[in-house]
């Protein structure tokens, strides 16, 4: 097993490779995929194909095959999420505090500042023109990607290390597997508790497809004495008020197991697990605030025993 970590997308991140007979220049490549792709499609970057776009609202824009790519799914995610993950709702992240790099924000400092409510369910309104590969925004959208592009870029890393042999990107504990070990064994990948992250509450084994945990316990800050984090509700334009701490899902790819997490979350422990009971192509497992650990149906087939 040949193994690369990295820093990438504000995330740890983990490249492994289960082939002893390939050389690792193929492990050596994978951080500058994902710097390639955090150059167009980081809200961060200042010269990001993202933020051009964003302060181009109202007009059309020509963009590159990826940033149309990881467009096209934002908004196949958002559809398919009756708008609880869409791609329009950087004003309403930046509103709740999340307006630089979260190694910016001083988590520990209290904040007397209220937070706005801020309503944006424009994401069907984007324009596209596939004839020209070109992205109109309505005026005063600005769009964000977040967990959809690190699941995106998780996946297609997966898919092209794993020409090589059987390989895991591990993105920030947003994970895509090419396909099983090499042994033809399913990976063994533990999930870390939330109220302790040395500590683990489960291990899954999964041969391919991918796993995203979204939680509320890490990128946090306070206002008003009351904790806050980056998981807006569109519903209500704010960070989503939860029961779920942290909620882990198995899905075909890691960029839909990614849109299927926060919609558990933000959905709350009871709707969340029916949502996902009603969509047999997931399975997942909830963390909610009192400690008590919930999954669906489906998760007893990863779940070790």
């Amino acid at each position: 097993m040949q193994l690369l970590e990295f820093r990438a997308m504000g995330c740890h991140m983990l490249a492994a490779l289960d082939s002893d007979s390939q050389p690792a220049a193929s492990l050596l490549r994978v951080p500058d995929w994902f710097e390639k792709w955090e150059q167009q499609l980081s809200r961060f970057r200042e010269t990001s194909e993202l933020n051009h776009l964003n302060r181009n609202a109202g007009r059309w824009v020509r963009v590159g095959s990826v940033m149309w790519e990881v467009m096209q799914v934002a908004l196949q995610a958002a559809e398919w999420s009756e708008g609880l993950v869409a791609p329009t709702l950087l004003n309403a992240v930046e509103a709740a505090g999340y307006d630089r790099t979260f190694e910016a924000i001083d988590s520990s400092a209290e904040s007397a500042r209220a937070i706005t409510p801020v309503f944006d369910g424009q994401w069907p309104s984007i324009d596209r023109n596939p004839g020209n590969r070109s992205i109109r925004l309505p005026n005063g959208v600005r769009v964000d990607f977040g967990g959809v592009a690190k699941g995106w870029a998780a996946d297609r890393a997966a898919r092209r290390l794993g020409r090589h042999g059987p390989a895991l990107i591990d993105a920030g504990g947003d994970i895509a597997m090419s396909g099983p070990l090499i042994d033809g064994q399913p990976w063994p990948i533990g999930i870390a508790d939330p109220a302790n992250p040395n500590r683990q509450i489960g291990l899954l084994h999964v041969r391919k497809g991918g796993i995203a945990t979204s939680g509320r316990d890490y990128r946090r800050w306070q206002r008003n004495g009351v904790w806050q984090h980056h998981i807006i509700d569109p519903r209500i334009g704010l960070p989503a008020q939860t029961d779920v701490l942290s909620a882990t899902v198995i899905g075909p790819t890691t960029l839909e197991a990614e849109v299927a997490a926060k919609a558990a979350l933000i959905l709350g422990s009871e709707a969340g697990l029916k949502w996902l009971e009603a969509r047999p192509q997931f399975a997942g497992l909830l963390v909610l605030e009192s400690g008590q650990v919930l999954h669906s149906s489906r998760m007893k087939n990863y779940l070790e025993s």
